[in-house]
């Protein structure tokens, strides 16, 4: 790969582009899925790509490849070359030195590499039996599946930067769906991490059923204005929709609400919200970012005051301050954008039980959907499906379904009322504790 990326380099260099990087990124994934107490999905790949971008009179062009030989090398240049002829952006493009030192950061178990793919495929039977013998009622078990998977990125630039870092995971998730009746009820867990051991089919799959069973006979509520609190996988689903407003990249676009308000209070006073890449055990977490900018953590809210967009060398010489090391790419052929590492509330001393007794009376939400059509990045509107349960006298009182939360998500920051102490990771860098949000409207009957 040293000799493809020298010649790359040389030949693009040739051509008349400035500066170039290439960003090469290898995977391996592994997932099995179970249905019925059988294997019915198996799959094992290795993919291998490289990106490249290049100047060219101060535009960036991209172009990318999964072959390797001479002809790779001069489609990537002609590729890069006329897509910086095709940029229309004058706002300039930047490539990092590498000079200043990375943090060191655990992102590899060498135990999960020698977890074999039996004792995967067993893992999975195991998981879909656990949620079938928690209660008669478990009627079958959808998406039981579990996944592995290793990365490693390396960048390296004409400006001297050559780094890498290796990172692995594994996760399992399932859906059982409960039947007493005429009645239904799906449940849904996931959990993720980097040890296979604290996977636990047997907690994992009585968990995700004992959310089906107890979502049973779910009815909705009148309409009205109502105290929410929501649990802490709904609130990190929220919060993932809306961390596009944190984007300088979004704000320079004038796609976030938040331009203009650095310094102001924007949210409650128990609201702290953090972009920490270096976070133990974290999915979001990476000793530097894609462009090869050293990692820290940055505090985006801190008790309610907005202090920082997330940035990547571009937009962050757009606005005149330091990078908050927040370049992403989606994958090796993907253009550098701005997106969050571990994006999460901070959590405070209460648990979900203790936010429920202090509320009274309300609605818990436990669960969203449709975040991606009822939901407005821009303008921060949300109208969602969602099932959670009514409590009362704070105490939960009963399934609640059939309903549907709106609300302004900036509105809501500043209207909620606690934070609870359950932070959770529920799919990957997106975190949150439950909420009281306050009031928001409730659509029911």
């Amino acid at each position: 790969m040293n000799v493809f990326i020298t010649k790359l380099f040389a030949e693009a260099k040739k051509a008349g582009l400035e500066a170039s990087e290439a960003y090469l990124l290898e995977k391996e994934s592994f997932e099995a899925m179970a249905v019925e107490g059988e294997i019915n999905h198996y799959s094992a790949n290795n993919t291998r790509g490289l990106g490249f971008r290049a100047m060219l009179h101060g535009k960036m062009g991209y172009a990318y490849t999964e072959a390797f030989d001479k002809d790779a090398v001069d489609q990537l240049v002609k590729g890069a070359l006329e897509s910086a002829r095709l940029c229309e952006e004058d706002d300039g493009s930047y490539l990092y030195d590498g000079k200043t030192a990375d943090p060191a950061i655990q992102l590899f178990d060498s135990a999960l590499q020698d977890v074999s793919p039996k004792q995967k495929l067993d893992y999975v039977l195991k998981l879909e039996k656990a949620a079938k013998d928690y209660d008669r009622r478990i009627d079958k078990v959808g998406d039981c599946s579990v996944f592995t998977g290793m990365e490693t990125v390396r960048i390296v630039n004409t400006h001297g930067l050559d780094k890498t870092y290796t990172q692995n995971f594994c996760g399992a998730a399932l859906q059982p769906v409960a039947n007493e009746g005429d009645c239904v009820s799906a449940g849904f867990d996931v959990v993720v991490g980097r040890d296979f051991t604290q996977l636990q089919a047997a907690c994992l799959g009585s968990r995700a059923a004992k959310i089906a069973v107890e979502h049973l006979h779910g009815t909705s509520v009148p309409s009205g204005s109502y105290r929410v609190i929501f649990e802490n996988a709904a609130m990190s689903d929220l919060l993932g929709v809306f961390s596009e407003a944190f984007s300088a990249e979004n704000a320079q676009q004038g796609l976030s609400l938040l331009k203009g308000k650095l310094g102001e209070i924007i949210a409650a006073k128990c609201v702290t919200l953090y972009d920490d890449p270096l976070l133990p055990g974290g999915m979001g977490s990476r000793p530097f970012d894609a462009e090869g900018v050293p990692s820290g953590k940055h505090t985006v809210i801190e008790n309610g005051r907005f202090h920082t967009f997330l940035h990547n060398l571009k937009t962050a010489h757009k606005d005149s301050v330091p990078t908050t090391g927040n370049a992403s790419k989606a994958g090796y052929a993907a253009t550098v954008r701005v997106s969050p590492s571990n994006f999460y509330f901070q959590p405070g001393s209460t648990d979900l039980d203790g936010l429920i007794h202090a509320a009274g009376s309300g609605v818990l939400i436990t669960e969203l959907a449709g975040t991606h059509s009822g939901a407005n990045a821009v303008s921060g509107d949300f109208s969602l499906y969602a099932k959670g349960f009514f409590f009362e006298n704070g105490a939960r009182a009963r399934p609640v379904d059939q309903i549907t939360v709106a609300g302004n998500f900036f509105d809501m920051l500043k209207s909620i009322r606690a934070v609870g102490s359950d932070l959770r990771f529920p799919r990957g860098g997106m975190g949150s504790p439950s909420v009281d949000a306050g009031e928001l409207t409730i659509g029911g009957n």
